[in-house]
């Protein structure tokens, strides 16, 4: 266990402070997302450098499209989360116990280095709410940083501003889920809030490259209208910022019928009107590929493994227009 940061003692009890949750903990309980616990009036990460997955993943797999294109990260995940979706991918691993491997950040951020030959790039926090592994991240990140290498955070969002921003300058890269554009969804689906989410994505987008998930639910958060109210005010924070909508199966507590692909047809045509880079997820094909906003043209191949960029302008070869992607392009040129 480490002492969590961003908490006050309320007597004998203790008040996180690091999501919007704002859990008032009694001695010896958790808060919501059952990592957190208050031992003797302090409050403590009891998940600390403890992992329950590690993996060396495509950078693709966050997914993170327009950074560093074709490298792989070393992938780790913890248990524990601040949201209840009830389509929750990994709900193992955010409500269960799973078996852990102790990590500490000294080790994990030598694991990364390690794997530096293998093309890897860094260390993403992922699988669970990395939010919730909060003092372990700090630790980790700012040694990785050092190292050369590069922190990622796949996450929901929800967290408060002064840990957030406590936490940005060692990021390079979030992919933050944007659940749905209803603070209804939210409420009744996954225990959460919006405008909570929104902050973090205007904050962070001023901070670090941003990339948006949504996993686009039939007859909950897939009605054209709402794609479009989403990627409208996401283009008011960015219209660069790749939005990545994913077909969704039944997982969890919900049995909803898969996405049909006509919805998601409908879904991308909807953000497209307002966002340059749309993506759909889970269904493979032309949807992951990159094209140019402008003219059309294909500049990043992702099915067959290939890119026809000018990697040192990142330019379109057809029109020119320049292409925003961070990093290094580790795609094979065809040309």
């Amino acid at each position: 266990m480490r002492e969590a940061l961003f908490y006050e003692q309320q007597g004998q009890a203790t008040h996180c402070g690091l999501c919007p949750k704002k859990c008032v903990i009694a001695e010896g309980r958790t808060g919501f997302c059952r990592v957190r616990k208050n031992t003797g009036g302090k409050l403590y990460s009891i998940n600390y450098a403890q992992a329950t997955a590690e993996a060396l993943d495509p950078i693709e797999k966050k997914p993170l499209y327009h950074f560093y294109p074709g490298s792989t990260i070393l992938s780790l995940g913890t248990w524990g989360c601040n949201f209840a979706c009830q389509f929750c991918q990994n709900w193992r691993i955010a409500t269960g116990e799973p078996q852990t491997t102790a990590l500490e950040p000294q080790s994990a951020a030598a694991l990364a280095a390690q794997f530096a030959g293998q093309g890897n790039i860094g260390i993403a926090y992922t699988y669970s709410e990395p939010s919730v592994w909060y003092e372990y991240i700090v630790d980790t990140a700012c040694l990785v940083q050092e190292a050369g290498l590069v922190n990622v955070l796949v996450s929901n969002g929800f967290i408060n501003e002064q840990p957030l921003q406590h936490l940005l300058p060692y990021i390079a890269a979030m992919n933050i889920d944007v659940k749905a554009f209803s603070e209804e969804f939210y409420q009744n689906i996954c225990a959460g809030k919006l405008s909570d989410v929104k902050r973090t994505v205007e904050q962070a987008a001023q901070y670090c490259h941003v990339e948006i998930t949504t996993l686009v639910i039939p007859g909950l958060n897939d009605s054209p209208d709402e794609i479009a109210s989403l990627a409208k005010w996401l283009a008011g924070v960015n219209k660069d910022i790749p939005l990545h909508l994913s077909r969704y199966f039944p997982n969890h507590k919900l049995n909803v019928p898969p996405t049909p692909l006509s919805t998601l047809e409908d879904a991308y045509k909807a953000a497209r009107e307002y966002l340059n880079y749309v993506y759909v997820g889970n269904v493979g094909g032309n949807g992951n590929n990159t094209y140019c906003p402008q003219c059309g043209y294909k500049v990043l191949d992702r099915l067959n493994g290939y890119s026809q960029l000018n990697k040192s302008e990142k330019s379109c070869p057809q029109c020119g227009l320049s292409i925003p992607i961070v990093g290094d392009i580790r795609l094979p040129n065809r040309g």
